[in-house]
């Protein structure tokens, strides 16, 4: 299992310090939120790119379906060359509740569900080189020679983690067609929720079935561990590695939005992964 550290806010500089912290404490990934209105995203992992060497970079999560997508082509893979190939997409349809009708976004869900399917179309093929056309119900992209960019540092194409809602089939197929699943589940009385262990052994067997067992591809899943508490924290993991997750995302969401919260988050980062035996 590999694990991945989520900055739950912070501003740029900030995310630089962490992310040199996070690397020196052995985390394989580092992640940072990409919201509607806040401290931009790619920025932030600029300048934890320029702090780190080795590890792994992303979002968690980035909302496609309200951006461009050409703009996102060109982000990620300039901070693909800039990082050496150490970036992680992980996209899906958003939060709606974290500013998307204030500043006029999509919020019916078919929609943003077509924008997102459009939008991983053209970002996959923006990063394969011209010329590069489209034709879709909501872009429409003719081929250019202006100055294109380098394509990523990894091919076939940067890690694409996608949002599946189980157990709907045309969801979990778009995920499939990637590189790794974030996981949900609907409930009737929450909504959308991280499905519990059991229930990921289920979608595990689904992904084998459609893919084989020798495919590689990445299940993550996220929440708490004590950093001081090893025990307990194989504890939480080991239903999780046995369900077939991947990584695991250390991300505490709750933490304050303060000082005092951001020195908890520092302290549960510099404590480093949980050590699995």
């Amino acid at each position: 299992m590999n694990f991945g550290f989520v900055l739950p806010y912070g501003d740029a500089s900030t995310a630089g310090e962490m992310a040199y912290a996070a690397e020196q404490a052995g985390w394989n990934g580092f992640f940072v939120w990409e919201p509607v209105w806040g401290i931009d995203a790619w920025v932030s992992l600029t300048a934890a790119a320029m702090r780190t060497q080795t590890i792994r970079l992303g979002t968690m999560l980035t909302p496609l379906s309200r951006m461009r997508p050409w703009k996102l082509a060109s982000e990620t893979a300039s901070l693909d060359n800039l990082s050496g190939g150490r970036v992680i997409l992980a996209v899906g349809l958003g939060a709606i509740d974290t500013g998307f009708t204030a500043f006029g976004e999509v919020t019916d869900r078919k929609q943003r569900a077509e924008l997102l399917d459009e939008g991983l179309d053209i970002l996959t093929g923006l990063w394969k080189g011209q010329p590069f056309s489209y034709q879709g119900r909501h872009y429409q992209i003719q081929p250019t020679d202006f100055m294109p960019p380098p394509p990523p540092v990894q091919q076939p194409r940067i890690p694409i983690w996608v949002v599946g809602a189980w157990p709907y089939e045309k969801s979990m197929r778009r995920a499939l067609k990637f590189d790794g699943l974030l996981p949900t589940t609907i409930d009737p009385q929450h909504g959308a929720r991280q499905p519990k262990p059991g229930e990921l052994r289920e979608i595990t067997g689904y992904i084998r079935e459609h893919l084989g067992t020798d495919s590689p591809y990445d299940i993550i899943v996220e929440g708490e561990t004590p950093g001081d508490n090893p025990n307990r924290a194989r504890k939480i993991l080991q239903p999780w590695i046995q369900a077939g997750a991947t990584w695991w995302l250390e991300a505490m969401w709750n933490a304050p939005r303060n000082e005092e919260g951001l020195q908890l988050v520092r302290r549960r980062l510099e404590q480093g992964p949980p050590l699995i035996k």
